[in-house]
């Protein structure tokens, strides 16, 4: 009887060992999982708008199509995108009047009268820089009130007016000022909008053009440039 107590204790202590290494080996493997997972790269959470989002956006063309070479679309959402859209509409406009501007006296159009009343005719003064900065300048009374016109213009008419209706951003039409828009279907307002942001874009790398054309004569280059000739 003690025989085989012995022997059955010596079976019980065999099987004991025979899970150990077993039960020793998941215990590691499960460490080693566990450790693994702590180094690993942790999963990045959902941005509220992907840079995807913005790639059927108006502006969005060939052949650059999607193009931030800065990033500031990096993260950003819906807001921030139409505030920085909004700002490209505003230059552009600004970039167009300030081309024409200074185009059009260089091609001989003025516009009729005097600019004051002393009987300074508004082709008695240069185009370009020199309208403003130099000998022949405009006086500062002028300059003044050219400045105070586009800071009324500012307050008053160039800014999106909540609730009368206008429809994108860049929309300062107010309730006041239509030109027919409504009757343009949203095929043609979508064709026409994305004109005025690609003139707005061309104008301003135009106006920058004739800038540093009109800098770089003063160190003895004078370029005949299309359209304009010599600045």
């Amino acid at each position: 009887e003690k025989k085989k107590s012995t022997i059955d204790s010596s079976h019980n202590l065999s099987d004991q060992d025979s899970y150990i290494p077993v039960n020793m080996k998941t215990a590691i493997l499960a460490s080693l999982i566990a450790a693994a997972s702590a180094f690993a790269p942790a999963k990045q959470a959902a941005t509220t708008t992907s840079l995807s989002a913005f790639e059927g956006e108006l502006g969005v063309q060939p052949p650059l199509g999607f193009w931030d070479p800065f990033g500031l679309l990096n993260g950003a959402d819906q807001e921030r995108f139409e505030s920085l859209r909004y700002v490209e509409i505003k230059h552009g406009r600004i970039a167009m009047l300030a081309f024409l501007g200074n185009i059009l006296p260089r091609a001989g159009i003025y516009l009729p009268g005097d600019i004051d009343y002393s009987g300074h005719a508004f082709s008695s003064y240069p185009a370009g820089i020199a309208a403003i900065k130099g000998a022949d300048s405009i006086p500062f009374n002028g300059v003044g009130q050219i400045i105070c016109f586009i800071g009324f213009l500012e307050i008053t008419f160039m800014k999106d007016v909540p609730g009368t209706g206008n429809e994108f951003v860049g929309d300062f039409r107010n309730g006041f000022i239509d030109f027919g828009w409504d009757t343009f279907s949203e095929e043609e307002k979508l064709q026409k909008r994305a004109i005025e942001l690609n003139n707005g874009r061309a104008a301003q790398f135009g106006i920058l053009g004739l800038m540093v054309h009109e800098k770089i004569q003063e160190i003895g280059y004078d370029p005949d440039l299309p359209i304009i000739g010599h600045l």
